[in-house]
Order: C-alpha cells, then sequence, then structure tokens
C-alpha cells in the first residue's frame, strides 16, 4: 500500500484491516478494524477528512475524496470503481459498480444505489431505500430479502479481510 502524509496529516489504518499493495491512501484517512481496501482504490484526504467504519469494503478502483468531510458507516460494500464524493454513507449500505455521489449527498442506513447510478449534489437518500438510476431516484423500500442477500455480500468481505491477511504475499519478479 502506499501511504502518503498531507502536511500533519497522516492516515491510520485500523486493526486487523487489510489494505491492497497498489491502494494509495493520502492524508487525513481514517480506516476502521477489520476493512478491505482493493487494488487501486485512491483515498484522498486532502481538502477534508475521510473516516471508514470498522467491516467495510472499498473495492478496485474505488475513489473517495471531499472538499470537507465524509463519515463512512460500517460495514458499507462500494463497489468497483465508484466515486465517493459525498458527505456520509450509513451503515450497511452498498453502493453500487461505477456509480458517483456528489458533492455534499447524504445516504442513510441499509441503503443500496444500484449500479451506473448518480446521485446528485445535495442528495438524501434516507434509510431502507432502493435507488437507481441517473440521477437517482427511490425504487422502493428496502425487502427482508435485499437485506439478507446485503449480510450474504458483508460476509463475503469480513471472510475476505482474513484470507487477505493470511495468503497474499508479494512474489518476486
Amino acid at each position: 500500500m502506499a501511504l502518503f502524509s498531507f502536511f500533519d496529516k497522516v492516515p491510520i489504518i485500523g486493526e486487523g484491516s487489510w489494505v491492497a499493495p497498489g491502494a494509495q491512501i493520502i492524508g487525513d484517512v481514517r480506516i476502521g478494524k477489520r476493512c478491505w481496501i482493493g487494488p487501486s482504490a485512491i483515498l484522498r484526504g486532502d481538502f477534508g477528512t475521510i473516516d471508514i467504519g470498522d467491516e467495510t469494503a472499498v473495492e478496485d478502483g474505488v475513489v473517495i475524496h471531499t472538499p470537507s468531510s465524509i463519515t463512512i458507516g460500517c460495514r458499507v460494500v462500494i463497489g468497483h470503481l465508484a466515486m465517493i464524493h459525498n458527505r456520509s454513507i450509513g451503515d450497511y449500505s452498498v453502493i453500487g459498480m461505477n456509480s458517483t455521489l456528489g458533492d455534499n449527498a447524504q445516504i442513510g442506513s441499509w441503503v443500496i444505489i444500484a449500479e451506473h447510478s448518480l446521485v446528485k449534489k445535495n442528495q438524501i437518500v434516507p434509510d431502507n431505500r432502493l435507488f437507481a438510476g441517473v440521477p437517482a431516484q427511490d425504487k422502493g423500500e428496502l425487502t427482508a430479502a435485499h437485506r439478507d442477500y446485503m449480510l450474504v455480500g458483508k460476509q463475503m468481505y469480513d471472510n475476505l479481510v482474513d484470507q487477505y491477511l493470511q495468503g497474499v504475499r508479494e512474489l518476486e519478479p
């Protein structure tokens, strides 16, 4: 992993977290315990603070940056190539692959943002909702089946943290 200070701001990585060697963590970034940060993820805490809760997964190629600060809850999954530039994401939420969260947007807990969705600047997504589209629109309340599916996916990343901590070793060319 590439860790960089930014003036007096230094990233903090929580106990038991795995950060890919190709990820870049810059400045005022706090990553909770048992998180998984994928290859080519970029977390830029130069303008503002990035605070990521425990057991959150940030998949490959995700960019997290903010003009002020962002709080990402516990047990969140952020899909491949998502652009995260908002204010908050609540616990247990899933941000779909290639989605964009605009400046100052707020995502509640137990939310699904479908793949390729655009949550616009200042948009508020309440708890327990499915949003999809460009721009993202409310598609209804999450069902028990949605929640069960989200928990299965989250458990996969919980297991993956252990597997990566134990089994990934850089090879010499």
